[in-house]
């Protein structure tokens, strides 16, 4: 934090919310802060800085530890798919729940992988006559038990075993052979200046193509993912016709993407 330091007599003006978000970029650049350096970067106590951590920590944008906190995001890459299914498990459903009503019967849809396109699969009973590709075995697995679904197709390709999805060359390739109305693409950080971004750098080019083969491209996120930047680029802003999220998203952000022309449906 020694660049930041410089800048003290600043810092020591910001308000709550201002503080809060400096924080935040601190956590992002550093993966880790501590309640002691906080308390001599902001000129005020711990126990304020504490109070800082703990409500971050309810809005799910860190995890504390003994001594300041972590970023909550590098403990959800860690993640199995079970478990990130039952992460913020109630914010993914609602955003799940209006992307479905963005479906309408007899579409072909692209689903990405995920575990949001998975509850939106779990949204589509009351759609007839749905075709869907997607590169997500369990996706194409959930698919299978609703009635009202014409066909799935299952792109081929190298398979990821622990967060089951496939990429790669042969799952371009298969993608190249068809078209579709809507895509419902899932990601781990939804930025107004990097982008859609993606922990699977993998996946990255598949989901571009993706795009490329869809009239309408439907980013859906829960609101932790919002102003978030991942590893891998996707796309910009420019390439997102309509960005789902929760109504505590954060707002500099959702109206960032608004001023570029997408879509914002808050849930």
């Amino acid at each position: 934090m020694e660049d930041v330091k410089t800048d003290s007599r600043r810092l020591e003006e910001l308000n709550i919310e201002e503080r809060r978000k400096k924080i935040l970029e601190l956590l992002h650049q550093e993966g880790k802060v501590k309640v002691v350096e906080l308390s001599k970067l902001f000129a005020i106590s711990e126990v304020t800085i504490r109070g800082d951590l703990d409500a971050l920590e309810k809005e799910g944008l860190l995890e504390r530890v003994h001594g300041g906190a972590t970023s909550q995001y590098r403990t959800y890459y860690n993640m199995n798919f079970h478990d990130r299914m039952e992460t913020n498990e109630e914010e993914k459903r609602r955003v799940a729940v209006e992307a479905a009503s963005m479906i309408n019967d007899g579409d072909t849809i692209i689903l990405g992988s995920g575990t949001t396109p998975l509850y939106v699969v779990r949204e589509l009973k009351d759609k007839k006559n749905i075709i869907i590709i997607t590169n997500s075995l369990s996706v194409a697995q959930e698919a299978g038990h609703n009635k009202n679904i014409k066909f799935v197709l299952l792109l081929g390709g190298n398979f990821n075993t622990e967060y089951q999805f496939t990429s790669g060359d042969d799952a371009i390739s298969q993608l190249a052979m068809y078209k579709a109305d809507k895509l419902i693409l899932s990601s781990d950080g939804v930025s107004a200046e990097y982008g859609v971004t993606t922990y699977h750098h993998l996946e990255a080019e598949l989901n571009r193509q993706m795009i490329a083969r869809v009239s309408k491209t439907i980013v859906v996120a829960d609101y932790t993912k919002i102003g978030r930047a991942s590893f891998a680029h996707i796309i910009g802003t420019d390439k997102v016709d309509c960005l789902i999220t929760n109504q505590n998203a954060n707002k500099d952000e959702l109206a960032a993407f608004m001023d570029r022309g997408v879509e914002v449906r808050l849930v």
